[in-house]
């Protein structure tokens, strides 16, 4: 079921309303939830079902024998409770070396991430291995078959996989006490606003709002469906219009012209913006019709000045999450220039395979690293700043001006790479918009004129007031409901394409 499909909008109202009857009982309200994550993710394909129960019972088996292992040596576990997650989380990754580990434990641990980096590597990295053995073998004379087997990747395993995983580590650092009770510690790894396409929530931020009555006011209805509604128009109104273009361009590269594949470039990025973010604000909306928060995952990305704020910014919870459990333990930026260039390359490469097993998602991942390596390099060797207080505000305004372009053209040119079918593509990509041939469709130039038109305003009213989204809610009435309406008209008169969320496919 996609999130702006009307079968969802009914399951969602049949959830809430039963939810809402038991709020009585926060345990057998966790038990409903929990059965209707199930059948969310049951109606995709119910044999993946299996999967998520399998990870779900070894890690919560595997957390609590950890955690009887750990307490024998006599480290005192960290709090990690409420507020202080995040801090903790960040420190307790680079000071986990300072507590001291059982062997068991540590064998117990990685019996867990084999477990979970198996599934995620049979299922989503099978048909890419077999289909490479087949073309070397034809590159040295061996004509080989490709089977006929081939594995679907369960919709969202890279997440809840993901997210496992970080709650086995932070129980194993002691960073956080196990969840003894299966039932809420199932509903953790199976929430199903954010079960198929994140955010990649930690166990130390959701699993306490699983522990105890939640509170739905008026306050928290008034702020989900506006989250739900701007969601709907960046997946409707954004995506799904820029999506239909690109489509068109991508599938035949060769035959367009450098502007347009230019153009093919900048939908694409509003095309991953609206329906990544889209669906994470009506994640979080549907979430606090619940009474339970999410992270905020997006902070109008495309407005960074550089990409290491970029990668702040864009898919938060996976930045942070590879930051936490791949950069920090390769060694962070801690032993000396050349290793943490090093771990930054590693790192987005292996963020890159995160998104699936194709050469395009690896070049992808390094392109960022690096623009990483290089944005260190020069912040390391620059002498000013374009926020320099001294300087005139017409120069501040222009030097922010060019940052965010060049930040933004380096994304658009890695996120070409991201969409395009395979290696030839990305070859014919660039020699069509170096071959400086044709002009610009006047359907394309309009299409992309009126979605950033139409998508500005959100993300000026989001940037200005310290990265809020809901900021919109705090808006003088007349030009708060203009807002509404113009967000309201637009999906109503959008056009009907059923285009999947992108990201249902990680």
């Amino acid at each position: 079921m996609l999130f702006n499909s009307f079968e969802f909008a009914l399951f969602l109202a049949v959830v809430v309303c039963v939810y809402t009857a038991l709020r009585a009982n926060l345990r057998v309200q966790n038990i409903w939830l929990l059965i209707a994550s199930y059948c969310f993710y049951g109606l995709w394909d119910w044999r993946f079902l299996t999967l998520i129960a399998f990870s779900t019972t070894v890690d919560y088996l595997i957390a609590l024998r950890i955690d009887k292992l750990q307490s024998a040596t006599g480290q005192p576990a960290h709090d990690q409770q409420g507020d202080k997650a995040s801090d903790a989380t960040k420190a307790g990754s680079e000071g986990a070396a300072d507590v001291r580990h059982n062997p068991v434990a540590k064998r117990l641990l990685l019996i867990s991430l084999a477990c979970n980096l198996g599934l995620l590597g049979i299922f989503k990295y099978f048909n890419f291995f077999v289909d490479s053995f087949v073309v070397l073998g034809a590159q040295i004379g061996l004509n080989l078959d490709t089977p006929a087997l081939r594995l679907l990747p369960p919709v969202g395993i890279s997440f809840y996989t993901f997210q496992s995983m970080a709650y086995s580590i932070d129980v194993y650092r002691r960073q956080l006490k196990p969840e003894r009770n299966f039932l809420t510690f199932a509903l953790f790894i199976s929430y199903f606003p954010q079960l198929v396409a994140g955010p990649i929530e930690r166990a130390n931020r959701l699993l306490p709002q699983f522990q105890q009555p939640r509170q739905i006011n008026v306050d928290c209805v008034k702020s989900a469906l506006v989250l739900i509604l701007i969601g709907l128009f960046k997946k409707v109104v954004i995506a799904d219009n820029a999506g239909v273009a690109v489509n068109r361009i991508f599938s035949d590269i060769e035959s367009q012209g450098s502007l347009t594949l230019i153009a093919g470039g900048i939908l694409f990025t509003l095309q991953i913006y609206g329906d990544f973010s889209g669906y994470s604000n009506m994640a979080r909306g549907m979430s606090r019709l619940l009474g339970i928060r999410l992270v905020e995952n997006f902070k109008t990305p495309y407005l960074s000045t550089n990409i290491s704020e970029f990668w702040r910014r864009w898919h938060i919870s996976l930045s942070q999450w590879l930051r936490d459990y791949l950069y920090i333990p390769l060694g962070g930026s801690h032993d000396g220039e050349w290793r943490t260039h090093r771990n930054l390359m590693l790192t987005m490469i292996l963020g890159g395979l995160w998104h699936g097993a194709a050469w395009t998602y690896v070049i992808w991942g390094a392109l960022n690293g690096g623009y990483l390596v290089i944005h260190r390099w020069w912040q390391q060797r620059r002498k000013t700043t374009f926020d320099n207080a001294e300087q005139s505000a017409i120069y501040r305004i222009i030097c922010w001006t060019l940052a965010v372009g060049l930040t933004y053209t380096c994304v658009m040119v890695a996120f070409v790479v991201f969409r395009a079918e395979s290696l030839a593509d990305v070859i014919d990509y660039v020699e069509g918009v170096l071959a400086l041939r044709g002009g610009l469709p006047l359907r394309d130039a309009m299409l992309i004129s009126i979605l950033v038109a139409l998508l500005a305003p959100l993300e000026l009213i989001q940037y200005t007031h310290k990265d809020k989204l809901l900021a919109v809610r705090e808006l003088v009435l007349p030009v708060r409901a203009t807002v509404y309406l113009l967000l309201v008209l637009s999906l109503l008169l959008a056009s009907s394409t059923d285009i999947p969320f992108i990201y249902f496919q990680f």
